[in-house]
């Protein structure tokens, strides 16, 4: 019965003026904002756009960067903050390949100026200023895939021209892992229930490297998850300064440990070696960044609040899979746009139907009629006799403890069972609370199969079939399956 279904779980993210807060307050883009408000037509930058080293110095000073860091860590911060400046827009450099003045034969150097989306810090809104930190995203996520420096270096011929066919670095590769882990981290995060504790970094490697069937990893895939494990520790330092991640780097001590007793083929077990091993965790920033480029990859990324404005079939179809506490979140904020009457009409006449998804609908649609209360109530009355929906509507009205509530005739009850059972099924699948809920029909109602074969519902075959499955009672497994065929043969 399941539909197509999202591939992650709706995330919930703050405001977007929170998030743009948020934005503005990660350190290496307010550095890089500050770099473009101090830069002016006598800033030096080479012929890449590159702060000259004689420049250095004097923007570590405008980053308060000179007396808190060691020698030449402020200018590395200064640098690393001006590339962002000037890939993002901040600020622009001229081209000095451009410059046909006089003196342009001995001008190597670019020329400065203000960049367009320095304006949007003040007159943009949250969206122009996330569209921002999205850019600088891009930037810190293209150094966070380039190759480490020593390798770099090493590749290096003599006549000072990089061998790049030398270097053991792929860029696609190396840009997909890094997608594929942070996917894996937004996915933890979700499951976790909204990245309240943060993630070992062992556990996020060895989710890219360990096959879901392994059972005790081999020292090969151990080897592979610790050298993963040191070059995430490595893109991590990088990606935290730009806000995405909050970050406990990989503790020193143990690469001496490595160096001394030679690699350690065995992951962390306990809780304190695994905090000396990295801890990871995505930021409410984090969530929006790394959902916003699943969303351009094509990947269906669902967020509380995208349903707000549909109408109550998409809202119906699309909870019908969310957790119960997204779900409930997404239905407040569409009922919030509705006048209680109109939303329990409007979710009413969505709940109809025989196609396949109709039985999780009615189930959603009673949930979020519970959340309108009293104010529903004439409307679920006015569908009392509907055969789709009395059965519904009867539940609620004694959930609500409303009076004067017309008993259901016996065809109803059937229905209503074969369909209560198909919308688990599509929900969950069998899980044990399903089999409780098999066993107590058949127990309540004698010769319930009988009767419940001959159930007008498109479901009513599946739903005997899976009775037969959960039902403990061989007995009564055997009559599930028999009044299955029978419920097949009619039709």
């Amino acid at each position: 019965m399941p539909g197509d279904r999202p591939t992650l779980p709706p995330v919930r993210l703050l405001s977007e003026a929170e998030l743009a807060r948020d934005a503005l307050a990660a350190p290496l883009l307010a550095r890089a904002v500050r770099l473009a408000r101090w830069a002016g037509p006598t800033t030096r930058v080479g012929a890449g756009g590159e702060l000259v080293d004689e420049q250095l110095p004097a923007a570590a000073e405008v980053l308060g960067l000179g007396d808190e860091l060691s020698e030449g860590d402020g200018e590395a911060y200064a640098s690393e903050a001006w590339r962002v400046a000037v890939d993002t827009g901040l600020v622009e450099v001229d081209d000095p390949d451009e410059n046909t003045g006089p003196d342009a034969a001995a001008d190597t150097e670019g020329h400065v100026t203000a960049g367009e989306q320095l304006g949007v810090l003040t007159s943009g809104g949250p969206q122009d200023i996330l569209s921002l930190w999205l850019d600088a995203l891009d930037v810190v996520f293209a150094d966070a895939t380039a190759p480490v420096l020593d390798d770099l270096a090493a590749a290096i011929g003599d006549d000072g021209e990089i061998d790049l066919a030398s270097l053991d670095w792929d860029p696609e590769l190396e840009a997909e892992f890094l997608e594929g882990v942070l996917g894996n981290l937004y996915l933890l995060t979700l499951v976790e229930g909204g990245g309240e504790g943060p993630v070992p970094l062992p556990v996020l490697a060895a989710s890219m490297i360990v096959p879901d069937d392994m059972g005790e990893p081999t020292d090969d895939i151990l080897e592979q998850v610790s050298e993963a494990m040191m070059r995430l520790d490595d893109q991590f330092r990088l990606l935290e300064p730009i806000g995405l991640v909050s970050y406990v780097p990989v503790d020193e001590a143990l690469m001496v440990e490595d160096t001394e007793d030679g690699p350690d083929a065995s992951l962390p077990v306990g809780e304190e070696d695994v905090a000396r091993y990295g801890m990871v965790r995505l930021t409410p920033l984090g969530l929006y960044g790394i959902r916003s480029r699943m969303l351009e990859a094509g990947v269906d990324a669902p967020a509380v609040g995208d349903l707000a404005d549909k109408d109550a079939h998409a809202l119906l179809d699309g909870v019908a899979h969310f957790p119960e506490l997204s779900a409930r979140a997404e239905t407040e904020q569409w009922l919030t746009r509705r006048a209680p009457a109109d939303a329990a009409h409007e979710l009413l006449a969505a709940a109809r139907g025989t196609d396949p998804g109709a039985p999780l609908r009615r189930l959603h649609c009673q949930q979020a009629l519970s959340l309108v209360g009293a104010e529903a109530e004439a409307a679920v009355r006015e569908v009392l006799d509907d055969a789709e929906l009395g059965g519904l509507a009867r539940v609620w009205l004694a959930e609500l403890g409303a009076g004067d509530v017309p008993p259901p005739p016996e065809s109803m009850i059937f229905w209503l069972a074969i369909d209560t059972i198909a919308a688990q099924l599509d929900a969950e699948g069998e899980p044990d609370e399903l089999q409780e809920l098999v066993e107590g029909l058949v127990g309540q109602h004698s010769g319930f199969f009988e009767a419940a074969w001959r159930v007008e519902h498109p479901a009513t075959a599946e739903v005997l079939e899976a009775m037969g499955r959960l039902h403990r009672d061989r007995a009564v497994s055997k009559d599930a399956r028999k009044a299955a065929f029978k419920a097949r043969s009619r039709g």
